[in-house]
């Protein structure tokens, strides 16, 4: 079968090759997926650098979402073969997406609506789910709050803005360009400010009145998560979803106690099946309701998947890249 591998650490257009293989036979709870399509995104950049918490060693196949149909099941697994299913692939024991077959584990996987086409279910898991249980579950969002959503032209961005829209929130967004601001308010932020432009920290100041915003949702870390706390109104939540700047931020215990406000935590894989099915139903009924949607950048051949996760690295995309198989 074909396959996608990184044999060495670097830039992603450097250290991927397409190349033939196949894969071990499957352990007890793991499926065997024919892989009809699958997203890329931001983790797959930093597993061909190295820099990923969960990345295999050299060589590995990379590729985190995928949407495809089972063809294999292990001992002690209820999906029957024949199932389309959604979800994350086992890409942290090498086995990615990024290939014709991938290696899964049943908990890892999520039903795929009959009306969801191919695209969209390769790109919908980890950003929806990621914006739903950081919002919903953690930071308990309740319609008319304030929701400030950085690098909100990325996929789970405009996820995360779409959802908070979707809940009845006020949505500002920061974004990188003004290209990217305009997609921003496109997919339902209220205000949005080009970053290159100007402070965001003043923006937020400015469309809230002074009070800032209640919930602040971060993919970018850094720099922008710590100044975060200057727009944070009183009592608000700082959700550190990921750290695109290359590092997570950093706030004292003091700042957070002498203003009031809270970091919460939200990993997406930290809770239980039954949790993650009822997230993943809702999710698809405000998708089928036409309230949230993934904004497809670009759909690729299966042949040109090195490419697509360099213009990843080289922040081209706005909204995900699509492999096709």
């Amino acid at each position: 079968m074909r396959l996608w591998q990184v044999d060495r650490q670097g830039e992603p257009g450097e250290v991927m090759r397409q190349t033939e293989g196949a894969l071990d036979a499957i352990r007890p709870g793991e499926l065997r997926i024919r892989v009809a399509a699958s997203g890329i995104g931001l983790p797959d950049v930093l597993m061909c650098r190295g820099t990923y918490p969960l990345t295999p060693g050299v060589p590995f196949t990379p590729g985190q979402e995928f949407v495809g149909t089972v063809i294999e099941t292990g001992a002690g697994v209820a999906t029957e073969i024949g199932t389309r299913l959604m979800g994350i692939a086992a890409f942290m024991i090498g086995r990615g997406s990024f290939a014709d077959e991938c290696i899964t584990y049943e908990a890892m996987t999520y039903p795929a609506a009959a009306a969801m086409d191919d695209a969209t279910a390769a790109c919908f898991t980890i950003g929806y789910h990621t914006a739903y249980l950081a919002l919903v579950r953690r930071a308990r969002l309740c319609a008319g709050e304030t929701v400030l959503v950085h690098g909100g032209a990325g996929g789970t961005g405009i996820a995360a803005i779409q959802l908070a829209h979707a809940l009845g929130a006020t949505v500002i967004a920061t974004a990188g360009s003004a290209e990217k601001a305009e997609i921003c308010r496109a997919m339902g932020a209220d205000f949005a400010v080009d970053t290159t432009a100007q402070d965001f920290v003043a923006f937020v100041d400015k469309k809230t009145g002074g009070r800032g915003a209640d919930i602040v949702f971060d993919p970018v870390g850094g720099s922008v998560f710590e100044r975060s706390v200057d727009c944070t109104a009183r009592e608000g939540r700082l959700l550190p979803i990921g750290f695109a700047a290359g590092r997570w931020g950093v706030v004292g215990v003091e700042t957070l106690a002498f203003r009031n406000i809270s970091i919460v935590g939200a990993l997406g894989g930290g809770f239980e099946r039954d949790v993650m099915l009822a997230a993943h139903a809702e999710l698809l009924a405000l998708h089928a309701a036409g309230k949230i949607a993934v904004r497809i950048d670009r759909q690729i051949d299966f042949s040109e998947i090195a490419v697509g996760v360099q213009r990843v690295a080289d922040r081209l995309v706005c909204g995900r890249i699509v492999a096709v198989n």
